[in-house]
């Protein structure tokens, strides 16, 4: 039976999962579902498939999340973002979601298309988003939501203090946990707790974990999310760059000293950008629990 993530949540003190984005290849999906099978025997908690800017990958994310759920009887989280769907698409795609059993929601508000500074929703689309939460729960209790937290501040944000504001609006609105954007500095995390809760949001709160396998890609990954690389990191690893052995090493140290420093602190649990890939985050799961 799939379950929510909520009452997951609820449930265990601690919860891993998995997040995959959607190839552009029918080779590339075929290669998915061999890496989930390697994951479903780490006895995840959930996985969770990415959404493209605009949709593009729409019919791709519930594909994969639908055979996802069908092969491994793994709860699978589908990103869903308002930016380039009318109502009528989202909810026309939230009763597909439903028609195939997938109860768990990322809501987002998604990027905007590229090229558009000025970009504007249509009149007959949505441009927060709350405003999909609250279409999601106008479903009942069928989903369980959950929303994206960024400890640096969202990247539109003009500061930390808006950045609260604007989380605590999702909350009330019906998100029910929040992950958040990827980290390298723990005090972006604890920060990150404190404010939200000041605001009265009470939710829990999962980080996210990127382990760093190549530094060039790391530069273009934070560059396109606005994540901060901290100094400590370029002095690991940009001495490694081209180095794909010694940056692998040098990568799973660092992010199980990042995990268990987070699980000491009490996090609710971890959640893995995996990139597609089975290792490193399997050597890491396994230095992590022992």
């Amino acid at each position: 039976m799939i379950r929510k993530i909520a009452d997951i949540l609820k449930e265990k003190e601690r919860t891993y999962s998995f997040e995959f984005f959607p190839p552009k290849t029918e080779k590339g999906k075929l290669r998915i579902f061999e890496t989930a099978g390697v994951y479903a025997e780490l006895k995840p908690d959930w996985f969770s498939v990415t959404y493209g800017a605009g949709g593009s990958t729409r019919a791709m994310t519930m594909e994969i999340a639908d055979e996802l759920q069908k092969r491994f009887d793994v709860p699978v989280m589908h990103h869903f973002t308002c930016v380039g769907h009318s109502k009528s698409e989202l909810k026309a795609i939230l009763g597909e979601m439903k028609k195939r059993n997938i109860q768990n929601v990322l809501a987002l508000r998604g990027d905007t298309p590229e090229g558009e500074k000025d970009w504007k929703p249509a009149p007959d689309g949505f441009e927060y988003c709350y405003q999909l939460i609250e279409m999601v729960r106008s479903f009942g209790d069928f989903f369980s939501i959950g929303v994206a937290g960024f400890p640096e501040g969202h990247i539109n944000c003009p500061d930390k203090p808006t950045d609260s504001k604007y989380m605590k609006i999702k909350i009330d609105s019906g998100g029910e946990f929040i992950i958040t954007q990827l980290f390298f500095d723990n005090k972006d995390y604890f920060e990150y707790f404190d404010r939200i809760r000041k605001v009265g949001v009470t939710v829990p709160i999962l980080p996210g974990i990127l382990p760093i396998t190549d530094y060039q890609t790391l530069l273009r990954f934070c560059k396109t999310c606005g994540a901060t690389i901290p100094q400590k990191v370029h002095d690991i690893f940009k001495p490694l760059d081209g180095d794909a052995e010694g940056t692998y090493k040098r990568g799973v140290e660092f992010a199980v000293r990042q995990c268990e420093e987070l699980l000491k602190s009490g996090v609710p649990g971890l959640h893995f950008y995996t990139l597609n890939k089975v290792d490193p985050t399997r050597e890491i799961l396994s230095a992590i629990r022992g």
